[in-house]
């Protein structure tokens, strides 16, 4: 199992959280699982950029990203070096920290 801690989000995740999931998930879903409800309105389909996260501890253990990720990351609210999609993120064995940003450039929540 691989730890994920997740930071305080004042909306999402208050409280922080701290998840065990099975390495080879996405972040997203790994999120989804444990009821924190990140926004993912293309349906985890790499065609938007709802569910952009920080990988603040852990980048280096997931997969390079795609050039289709790095396309809808240039679009993201708030990117920087430890920016990732949480919908193509594969979880590995290391332990990681997540910080969802503060904002996505969704216009309207898509509640799922």
């Amino acid at each position: 199992m691989t730890v994920i801690t997740v930071k305080p989000h004042e909306n999402i995740c208050p409280e922080g959280a701290t998840i065990e999931v099975e390495p080879g998930i996405s972040i997203c879903d790994a999120l989804l699982s444990n009821g924190i409800e990140i926004e993912h309105a293309c349906e985890k389909s790499c065609a938007c950029t709802t569910c952009h996260v920080y990988v603040r501890e852990g980048f280096d253990s997931l997969e390079e990203s795609s050039e289709d990720e790095d396309d809808y990351l240039d679009k993201a609210w708030g990117l920087d070096m430890d920016s990732r999609l949480s919908c193509q993120a594969i979880v590995a064995d290391e332990p990681l920290t997540i910080e969802i940003p503060r904002y996505t450039i969704n216009m309207v929540s898509e509640n799922h």
